[in-house]
């Protein structure tokens, strides 16, 4: 995906870090979680049936003493039992197996994409085999995508020799961006953050939706077309990254609380689907409560012989990936959502 050569520039130390929080875990209301709760993770390797090694990726390692005499234990119980927000219990053999297997499957000219990809893969392997568990299973029943889903996906999105960009505002100013331009070989050869932009951007008026124009313009200038710009308010899409409601995306488009421009004919479907899917789930509720209220209409009656249609038609009982074969927005959302 990246390029051997990839250039990164535009960023200053505010900016990077201002780019890296919005990838934080928080809780779906947007808030960060409790300053108390559970940190860091336990990994505990274990050797026929007996622990070998304990180790806290904040405290250390642990004496085997105290966790021996109660075990076995499921990874859930041992993070539980250290504070820990994360839990992996790990077979002796299974990541020696991994790399085994990984070097035996790479092939010479594998993109990092293609390596990461084979890499998952192999661990997903060896959990399915009960030799590796991990608490919580934040990815559950979701497929890991093959290479070419991922370069359809890419593809689609952003043709070669063309960049995708994230600008995101805040009080009237950028508050931080990023554009990633892919090269010829299908590879993104340069990163570009806000710092070279905001002096090429001109006066801004303090009101983003007007303001984004400006940033589309200094990016095309500087890094080549565009084929998909994302613009908000950065607090807007903190709060999206974590959304949960069926729509949410397509709500924000629709009311212009995100603006996507340019946007590739792509990616209208999945955002149609994802509006469907908010449809969808308001007229099933609305049926559900008029049921347990015993109303029966022909309204209603003619709702339920329906729903299996509208979720045909939507997506729901198909395909919910909008046609890329995987959701981005859902793994995204999987990973940065906490309860607590």
């Amino acid at each position: 995906m990246l390029s051997t050569d990839v250039r990164f520039e535009g960023f200053t130390q505010s900016d990077w870090s201002r780019f890296l929080s919005l990838f934080r875990p928080r809780m779906a209301s947007g808030v960060e979680r409790d300053p108390d709760r559970a940190q860091g993770g336990i990994i505990a390797v274990v050797g026929e049936g007996r622990l070998r090694k304990l180790v806290h990726t904040q405290a250390g390692r642990l004496r085997l003493e105290d966790v021996s005499s109660s075990w076995p234990l499921t990874v859930e119980e041992l993070a539980r039992r250290h504070n820990a927000s994360w839990g992996m219990t790990i077979e002796a053999g299974a990541l020696e197996n991994v790399m085994e297997r990984f070097g035996a499957r790479l092939r010479r000219g594998d993109g990092l994409t293609a390596q990461v990809v084979l890499l998952v893969s192999l661990v997903r392997d060896e959990m399915a085999a009960g030799r590796i568990h991990v608490w919580p299973v934040r990815l559950a029943g979701l497929p890991v995508p093959t290479v070419g889903m991922i370069e359809t996906t890419l593809d689609a999105v952003c043709p070669r020799n063309h960049a995708i960009a994230l600008g995101l505002f805040d009080a009237g100013d950028l508050w931080t961006a990023i554009a990633l331009r892919r090269g010829t070989s299908g590879a993104f050869d340069w990163i570009l953050g806000p710092d070279e932009l905001r002096r090429d951007m001109g006066l801004l008026a303090g009101d983003w939706r007007r303001d984004y124009r400006h940033l589309a313009r200094a990016l095309e200038d500087k890094v080549g077309p565009l084929a998909l710009g994302v613009y908000a308010e950065a607090s807007t899409f903190r709060d999206l990254e974590v959304d949960p409601n069926p729509g949410a995306w397509a709500r924000a488009v629709a009311i212009r609380d995100v603006i996507l421009s340019p946007v590739p004919l792509a990616l209208t479907v999945p955002l149609g689907i994802d509006a469907g899917r908010a449809a969808f789930s308001a007229i099933r509720g609305l049926t559900e409560r008029a049921q347990g209220l015993g109303v029966v209409s022909p309204v209603v009656s003619l709702f339920r012989e329906t729903l299996g249609q509208v979720a045909a038609v939507v997506g729901l009982e198909r395909d919910t990936e909008g046609g890329f074969g995987f959701d981005p927005l859902e793994i995204l959302r999987r990973l940065l959502s906490r309860e607590k």
